[in-house]
């Protein structure tokens, strides 16, 4: 039997996810899935494809309806990945691109790019390690999208988030691209948490709870708004101290529980696919999507901050206001400015953790904790508050 040359080049295309290591060593290191698809959608390329967070996103951003195109990039394995997905029955088109020569292709004309590349944080890992990492990653990344897609609305995942976004603003801004209302900060798996804690406490479906998390991605830099909780409720002052802290202490909880093995991978995912439906559904022009993203803010004095954001065809349109803290909030935000002053220092100079800074913080918390007497669990010698669970 005799193929047409159409079939002959469909079935290479098929043959393709068959042989990886064809794909390493051929022209076909752009492989390109056989898919039904190209229904009207928003094309998505996901940045870390391959990784522990990438391929979990990969997986669910192909089951989305928003997204007609799928392009996978990383420096490894992406081959592997992008033949596994592109067996879902789904009408997302998925083409894999393999290392720092293809970038440009996988970036060229997306709408949405997503970026969870990066080493994962590992125990005793500090931030300055992890920062020195993935900032050079951000770097090279953004400075493809702003030569390939200079529109495309940008979801950052890498950590130190409260670090990389300043850092992918300089790199747009210097290439001449930066557009703030497109570059935002994913921190909305501090959400899904607080969501999920929150709906523990009040015997809730966590579906049903929706909990303002503003601030930053790190530590005591995120600040869940308790008193803002809808449905509204009222919290202990013991139920209010044990749900902040393990809000801001999350990711910590999962590094431990996985025993070195990994870091918060599949919720991250998931949280991840959250942000990224949202800013597509503004994308399409649905009217009230809105979400908490760190992003350029004049809300507070500080350049960038967490907040909930109206997002729709330019990116995040609106940046709302906080609202009313209590008493306890307000000493909490008191602490989290402080701490960003460390963190934007270094995302600007990449400098480490100065010993007068900590000095100045101490003297600075102490002045908080005297303003705000009921804030008892703050630990003067460190930057983060101690809270003893009830």
């Amino acid at each position: 039997m005799e193929f047409s040359s159409e079939a002959n080049q469909r079935i290479a295309r098929i043959s393709a996810h068959l042989y990886p290591p064809n794909l390493q060593n051929s022209c076909l290191r752009q492989a390109k899935c056989r898919a039904k698809g190209g229904a009207a959608g928003f094309k998505v390329a996901i940045l870390g494809a391959a990784g522990g967070i990438g391929q979990p996103l990969a997986m669910l951003m192909k089951i989305n309806p928003l997204v007609s195109v799928l392009h996978l990039y990383d420096v490894v394995n992406t081959p592997g990945v992008t033949a596994d997905i592109s067996h879902m029955d789904t009408g997302a088109v998925v083409r894999g691109f393999l290392g720092q020569p293809q970038l440009e292709n996988a970036l060229t004309g997306m709408d949405l790019v997503i970026i969870p590349a990066g080493v994962p944080r590992k125990p005793g890992m500090t931030r300055d390690d992890l920062f020195n990492i993935n900032a050079g990653i951000v770097r090279t990344l953004c400075e493809g999208i702003a030569k390939c897609c200079p529109n495309a609305t940008v979801n950052l995942i890498s950590n130190p988030v409260n670090s990389t976004v300043p850092i992918a603003a300089e790199v747009f801004k210097k290439a001449g691209t930066y557009d703030p209302k497109k570059l935002l900060g994913v921190t909305m798996l501090d959400v899904v948490r607080a969501n999920t804690f929150v709906a523990e406490v009040l015997g809730l479906d966590p579906r049903d709870v929706d909990v303002p998390v503003v601030g930053g991605h790190a530590g005591v830099t995120i600040l869940p708004l308790l008193s803002q909780v809808k449905p509204p409720c009222s919290f202990t002052q013991e139920e209010t101290e044990y749900l902040t802290n393990r809000i801001q202490n999350g990711g910590t909880e999962v590094v431990e529980a996985k025993a070195g093995a990994g870091s918060a991978t599949l919720s991250m995912a998931y949280a991840a696919v959250k942000f990224a439906d949202a800013c597509l559904r503004g994308l399409r022009g649905d009217a009230g999507v809105v979400e908490c993203a760190f992003v350029a803010s004049q809300v507070t004095e500080l350049p960038f901050f967490a907040s909930k954001v109206r997002l729709g065809r330019q990116g995040a349109e609106e940046i709302f206001q906080l609202g009313p803290l209590n008493e306890y909030e307000s000493g909490l935000f008191c602490l989290l400015h402080l701490c960003f002053q460390d963190w934007l220092g270094e995302s600007e100079e990449r400098v480490s953790w100065k010993h007068s800074k900590g000095h100045l913080l101490q003297q600075e918390m102490k002045r908080c904790q005297e303003k705000f007497h009921r804030l008892s669990f703050f630990s003067l010698e460190s930057p983060s508050p101690v809270i003893s669970k009830p």
